[in-house]
């Protein structure tokens, strides 16, 4: 009887440590595999150079969550950041910036900004707090600035007030140059790496003339900038083989890049670019390196002609961690961290404009491992989207509204 009593209890542990076991799995996994999210014709037959670099296995979170709108009063936001007293801090295309609450009200216009050059898809685009920002309550944002011979990407910063109505001090620390009348591509993100310098990316402005100055060190078009909180270049820069290279450069050869995220543990940058007909990318930055544009590509003209020579690889530029054919237009995005939701843990979620969703891609030793593709139902262009001070994750969209994205 003692012997059938003790193999009785050791098969009830056995029995229990393997349901733990399985529940450590699914908790802490990246979710529930699927088929692939995209079953649409590509725009073209090119080939991969890695398995998984698109149309990798769908997944399927676990933990319920739920979204739930906002407001919709926000007119075309662009740009999303938490204050430190978890409301929201929200830019809007025309020039307008204001400060949200978790629960939906949307404060008044935020005077003091210098105008922009809202036409196109130009205007008032990213911003970022200064670390500093509980003490000296600095931001910095990005916007189309238009100068003599055209439009550029500008980044400005200034002084929130104590009462919150206006910015002081306001002052244009950089321009990416050259200008161009195209009011088109401007990238527009910013953010500070863990060093505390300023991170900014440019567009290559779209036209034919100056698409091919994404690959040219010597103007700031189509590139990854790095600078400090004056404007000037950060120490530290890549030392580029070309005697006009600008000291500021951190990465090269991008179409338009609209999203920019520093990976929590590793705090490396990671970005996202619209491609052509075809061809969105997720590149995760390394110093000096030339990410391909328009030498490379996985996309083609809108007309449906190749681009360049047609070719996907090419020695000394860097392949994208991931992309899509056919496009969803990826825009903001931001790493997700904390538990609340254990199968999100650094994953990234990424707002689609044209895809009208926001997908999640789980990511493993720098490779996407899976995707979701979430809010897919509610027929909007997600513009950006961030992690709140209580760890929901808040989007935006170019409609108007706000969601909060959390577990039920």
């Amino acid at each position: 009887m003692k012997n059938t009593n003790y193999l009785v209890w050791l098969l009830s542990a056995s029995v229990l440590l393997l349901s733990c076991s399985n529940d450590d799995k699914n908790t802490n996994g990246p979710g529930t595999p699927t088929d692939p999210v995209e079953n649409n014709d590509a725009n073209t037959t090119y080939v991969p150079a890695f398995e998984g670099q698109t149309r990798v296995g769908g997944l399927q979170t676990n933990t319920a969550f739920e979204a739930k709108v906002i407001t919709t009063t926000l007119t075309s936001p662009w740009g999303i950041k938490s204050l430190p007293d978890g409301r929201f801090l929200v830019t809007e295309k025309a020039g307008n910036m204001r400060i949200v609450k978790v629960t939906g009200e949307a404060g008044g216009k935020i005077t003091g900004l210098p105008a922009v050059n809202s036409a196109g898809q130009g205007g008032l685009l990213g911003l970022c707090l200064d670390p500093d920002f509980t003490s000296n309550r600095m931001i910095y944002w990005v916007f189309s600035d238009a100068v003599a011979g055209g439009n550029v990407t500008a980044v400005a910063k200034g002084k929130l007030s104590a009462d919150e109505t206006k910015v002081e001090g306001a002052v244009v620390i950089y321009r990416a140059n050259p200008a161009h009348s195209s009011t088109l591509h401007y990238g527009g993100r910013i953010l500070f790496d863990k060093q505390g310098n300023l991170v900014l990316s440019t567009g290559e402005r779209s036209v034919i003339e100056t698409r091919l100055l994404a690959q040219s060190l010597a103007g700031s078009l189509g590139k990854v900038i790095k600078i400090n909180k004056d404007g000037m270049a950060a120490p530290g820069h890549p030392v580029f083989n070309q005697s006009d290279a600008l000291p500021e450069l951190f990465t090269y050869g991008h179409r338009n890049p609209q999203g920019l995220a520093m990976h929590p543990e590793t705090g490396e940058i990671w970005l996202s670019e619209h491609g052509p007909r075809g061809g969105d990318e997720i590149n995760r930055l390394q110093s000096g390196k030339n990410y391909g544009w328009p030498v490379v590509t996985y996309g083609i003209e809108y007309n449906g002609q190749p681009i360049g020579d047609a070719i996907q690889k090419k020695d000394g530029m860097e392949q994208p961690v991931y992309y899509w054919d056919p496009v969803i237009s990826p825009s903001g995005m931001t790493f997700y961290k904390g538990n609340r939701i254990p199968e999100w843990k650094n994953n990234l979620f990424i707002g689609a404009l044209s895809g009208k969703h926001i997908a999640r891609l789980a990511i493993e030793n720098n490779r996407v491992i899976g995707e979701e593709r979430i809010l897919t139902g509610e027929n909007q262009r997600f513009r950006d989207i961030t992690q709140g001070n209580d760890g929901a994750l808040y989007a935006v969209t170019d409609e108007g509204r706000l969601y909060k994205i959390d577990k039920k």
